[in-house]
């Protein structure tokens, strides 16, 4: 589908990371409630088809942060948001840029499986139609295609019509994010999927994250630390300040994050010291 955003000379960011195929980067990126700021001076780049955690104690602005990259922010009327948001170099916060194509661009799938009272079908078949595709046959190869990328496909095949409430709960959180595929995003992030699942559902959900990533960019926040280290290949830590503000401390490759940090709050937090 054609982008409406005009895109302008790409800018340098410096990370610890020395790869610079990033796909989403902030700068400078406060968020504000209000007269409170929920995040500050946040600046992050996150690689293109890698999977990056955001990890930190509950309060410091993980799933705030996360919000913004597709300006979820937006709908929070006392929200606002200073610094930039750089999608493909883009700055997706100028004025004139298309929210609604921001939005079809990184996709989102929430906490808890949300899927919308229709069946199967239609939950995966909205998104498309919303963007103009009335073509049964082209809305039945969206379907089958997204069901079978959220590893979905050979469990409900034969009942596509019944209601998307009628799976489980590992099975709705899947038809969630075969919903959000329909519309080929390009950055899918993740609000904690698994946290509501059973443990054989939250495998199925990493294994799915790990067969995508090679066609997507996944941002994922997690309070499990097991699952970070196990799905990521970066990691950014967070913590709060003195103000009450997120703050990022740390951005590494997980495996640094994990075994060789360089801030002494990142090391006390993942071996649960702190947090």
């Amino acid at each position: 589908m054609q982008t409406n955003l005009k895109i302008p000379q790409k800018q340098n960011v410096e990370t610890s990371v020395s790869n610079h195929n990033h796909k989403v980067e902030t700068k400078d990126l406060s968020v504000f409630y209000g007269n409170f700021r929920a995040l500050a001076e946040i600046n992050l780049a996150v690689q293109q088809n890698k999977i990056t955690a955001i990890i930190g104690p509950s309060g410091c602005g993980k799933s705030t942060l996360l919000r913004s990259f597709n300006r979820m922010n937006d709908l929070t009327p006392s929200a606002r948001m200073a610094g930039e948001i750089l999608l493909d170099g883009v700055n997706v916060n100028m004025p004139g840029v298309d929210v609604v194509d921001v939005r079809r661009r990184v996709g989102m799938v929430f906490q808890r499986p949300n899927p919308f009272p229709k069946s199967i079908y239609d939950n995966v078949a909205y998104g498309p139609r919303l963007y103009g595709i009335r073509s049964k046959k082209d809305l039945d190869e969206i379907v089958e295609t997204s069901l079978k990328r959220a590893a979905l496909w050979s469990e409900v095949n034969d009942k596509l019509h019944q209601s998307g409430f009628s799976l489980s709960g590992g099975q709705q959180q899947r038809l969630c994010i075969a919903r959000a595929l329909a519309v080929e995003p390009e950055v899918i992030l993740m609000d904690e999927p698994a946290s509501a699942l059973d443990p054989i559902s939250t495998l199925r959900i990493e294994e799915l994250m790990h067969d995508i990533v090679e066609d997507f960019t996944i941002i994922i926040v997690t309070h499990n630390m097991q699952q970070a280290a196990r799905v990521s290949d970066f990691t950014a830590m967070m913590m709060i300040d003195d103000q009450r503000a997120g703050r990022m401390i740390e951005f590494n490759e997980t495996h640094i994050i994990f075994t060789n940090p360089k801030d002494k709050r990142t090391e006390d937090y993942v071996t649960g010291r702190f947090g």
